[in-house]
């Protein structure tokens, strides 16, 4: 049985594979955002007494990151994630900057950090959640796309990086969840007709944009979660994990296909 600690565990897949993970046996940090989210976590817990402890890591604070070089670490899940979205043409570049600072620079950050002790033991693994749209481009989605495009390099540069090094078993893992019924895509679209339908180039666009994103969503999301809670076990459990593990099967059959034929 391994140590885990998941950011982004408030709600969602994180919260998911937290309590998935501690049934299993291994030992939890659910990480969240909000100091009442970990003690809804706690307190839950409480009656399940699974191997798990919440506490707010937010990963965008210095301080808060910090938290885990004290901790033993086998297995860090880079869950935490942020979206927004709108038209690359006009939507304000800070919020490009607020997204790549919380899925990019910061994870990335926390990795570091969580890497210095794996190192220096020379095992551990390292579990990047990126996404399909991350191979897949979605139009008016850029600043959470684009992220995850990001997170898809980073991570097979440093899996290649690290088996350089001698006697290091340190596993880069990346994890390509498709559309799952969160409520997660539906925020993040929402984000851009604040203001698009009062000031943009497509106002006029707005209503067709709005419907085709929303429809898109609401055919292809899963409401069914085991399969991408699956891949978390298999992610950290496989002894030779494979670097990248994508599901609903359906639609990551869709998407690749789709960009071999755009080739």
């Amino acid at each position: 049985m391994k140590t885990f600690l998941i950011t982004g565990c408030g709600s969602g897949l994180g919260y998911a594979a937290a309590f998935a993970l501690a049934k299993r046996g291994h030992f939890v940090y659910a990480t969240t955002h909000t100091y009442e989210q970990a003690e809804n976590i706690n307190r839950l817990n409480k009656v399940w007494s699974l191997p798990l402890h919440s506490f707010k890591l937010d990963i965008l604070h210095t301080e808060d990151r910090l938290l885990i070089k004290d901790l033993h670490i086998d297995v860090l899940i880079n869950n935490a994630a942020i979206g927004d979205s709108g038209s690359v043409c006009e939507l304000p570049i800070d919020k490009f900057r607020e997204t790549f600072e919380t899925n990019v620079f910061s994870t990335l950050e926390l990795t570091q950090l969580a890497l210095q002790n794996m190192i220096l033991k020379k095992s551990g693994r390292i579990i990047f959640i990126s996404s399909l749209s991350g191979i897949s481009p979605v139009p008016f989605l850029s600043p959470y796309s684009s992220t995850k495009f990001a997170l898809e390099c980073i991570a097979s540069c440093l899996n290649k990086e690290l088996k350089i090094l001698k006697k290091v078993n340190i596993p880069i893992v990346l994890i390509e969840p498709g559309a799952y019924a969160t409520g997660f895509n539906q925020k993040n679209i929402s984000k851009q007709f604040v203001w698009m339908d009062k000031s943009s180039y497509f106002k006029k666009k707005v209503r067709l944009i709005k419907f085709r994103q929303f429809s898109y969503f609401k055919l292809v999301e899963s409401s069914n979660f085991d399969s991408i809670i699956n891949k978390y076990i298999s992610a950290v459990e496989d002894v030779n994990p494979k670097d990248r593990y994508s599901t609903p099967m359906l639609q990551n059959k869709y998407i690749r296909l789709k960009n071999t034929l755009l080739k």
